[in-house]
């Protein structure tokens, strides 16, 4: 066996390795729907980690979890850069971000504790992931994706927020009282309930109020546009690739080429 034989050997492991991945992450086969099914609920189950570790950061197995959602979004990383027929351009897109930024809070807790709040945006990446919703494209259900989405966001800003004022206001020694208590300031303040009962101290207090006021209102003003407006289809436009059209719609209104939007009975 000479040297070139020897280098293609583990290239084409490789590759094979590149190739069954991309069919598990993006394939439409049985297989491929159970593999993404089930990264889905791991995500889930990731992202119910995230929102309860203010109450299990006190038990003895934490690092231990902890350690395990590193791994399990390792795995994930990797896996999708493999699968990628682009990786320069996934490393670009914010979703990578996130979780690069989220693995290095799991592998360094310590350290990066106070930013651990942040590790909720998962939820928004997952939201943003076509796996999500590749299964999700029958017609009833398409008219409902800027409302899921709306949904997801204004519920990833809620916790982010609790986090952030828990993190910073009532994390000492206050452990799940403490938790609901940063919840309930972030509730109150997005709906500008405003009972003053808990109030944020000092002027890092008030900002935070002003912060979460104007940014939690815009989410429910996107809230409620997406669920009210007239509903569009989702058709990506050959021409431009603009997606969202109305439903009776001829031409793109971008472009102007003609459109071929399937009815629904088909």
């Amino acid at each position: 066996m000479d040297g070139s034989e020897q280098s293609a050997g583990p290239v084409s492991a490789l590759e094979h390795v590149r190739d069954r991945l991309r069919k598990l992450y993006h394939g439409s086969t049985p297989a491929a729907f159970k593999f993404q099914i089930a990264a889905v609920i791991v995500d889930l189950a990731i992202i119910v980690f995230f929102i309860i570790t203010p109450v299990l950061q006190e038990s003895p197995a934490f690092l231990w979890l902890d350690y395990l959602v590193a791994a399990l979004v390792a795995a994930d990383i990797v896996g999708r850069m493999l699968a990628s027929t682009d990786v320069v351009r996934l490393l670009k897109q914010p979703t990578s971000w996130i979780d690069g930024f989220i693995l290095l809070t799991l592998l360094f807790p310590t350290a990066l504790a106070n930013l651990a709040f942040l590790r909720i945006l998962r939820l928004w990446s997952l939201s943003r992931s076509g796996a999500l919703w590749r299964h999700l494209e029958m017609r009833r259900l398409r008219a409902w994706r800027d409302a899921s989405h709306a949904v997801v966001n204004l519920l990833t800003f809620l916790f982010v927020v609790t986090g952030f004022v828990y993190t910073f206001f009532f994390r000492d020694g206050s452990g799940f009282a403490g938790y609901v208590d940063a919840m309930y300031v972030t509730v109150v303040t997005v709906t500008t309930t405003g009972f003053g009962d808990i109030v944020l101290p000092g002027v890092a207090g008030k900002l935070t109020a002003i912060v979460t006021m104007i940014i939690g209102i815009s989410l429910f003003v996107r809230l409620a546009q997406a669920i009210f407006r007239p509903t569009k289809v989702f058709f990506p436009c050959p021409q431009c690739g603009l997606q969202r059209h109305e439903p009776d719609a001829v031409h793109c209104k971008a472009c102007g080429n003609l459109l071929n939007i399937p009815d629904d009975g088909e």
